[in-house]
């Protein structure tokens, strides 16, 4: 049996670190629900590992409706008493009010642009980077255009959009595809 290799970022020993690799990282995302999700998932990870917010993926999807932009936007007071309380997700109160801050900001973007996924593909040409990286140690931690799409969104109203924090929305949603050359998911990514 021939061993898949993956990228060398993947904890070979952790089964959601490799099914998060397998089946998710860097496969082109049209949705606009789906894009939300990893807007929200990409801001609470802020500071924290990947791992972390992994293993709460299942729990934030309950606790913010499915990541429905619409219901997330109407969060009140209450309902971020609510969250705080939730030992399911990452209880910080700058993340919790940034999700409800950029459900706003997410939802004037769709209404200008029709989707969201046509705004955010729009910086890319509506087709994926495809990066040639060979080592994990070559992949930026952001870029130029990470930098750009960061600042358009900071001034529509998002926080929790750093150049890094949107580098890697950009790498978990397709916009960019950093699997390393030598992993068995680069070439299906770029199918």
């Amino acid at each position: 049996m021939k061993i898949k290799r993956r990228c060398a970022w993947t904890n070979q020993k952790n089964e959601l670190y490799i099914k998060y690799h397998d089946e998710d990282w860097g496969v082109p995302i049209h949705d606009d629900q789906k894009l939300f999700e990893m807007i929200v998932l990409e801001g609470a990870q802020a500071g924290l590992s990947w791992e972390t917010v992994l293993k709460k993926r299942k729990n934030y999807k309950k606790a913010f409706n499915n990541f429905d932009p619409k219901k997330v936007s109407k969060y009140n007071e209450k309902k971020i008493e609510e969250l705080l309380q939730n030992e399911g997700i990452i209880r910080n109160r700058l993340k919790i009010r940034s999700a409800i801050q950029n459900a706003k900001s997410f939802l004037k973007i769709q209404k200008e642009f029709k989707s969201f996924n046509k705004y955010i593909w729009s910086f890319v040409d509506n087709k994926p980077i495809k990066n040639k990286f060979k080592s994990f140690s070559e992949i930026p931690a952001k870029t130029e255009l990470s930098d750009k799409i960061s600042k358009d969104l900071k001034i529509r109203g998002m926080n929790f959009v750093g150049s890094t924090i949107i580098y890697a929305f950009m790498q978990s949603t397709g916009l960019v595809n950093d699997h390393e050359v030598s992993c068995f998911r680069y070439k299906e990514v770029n199918k």
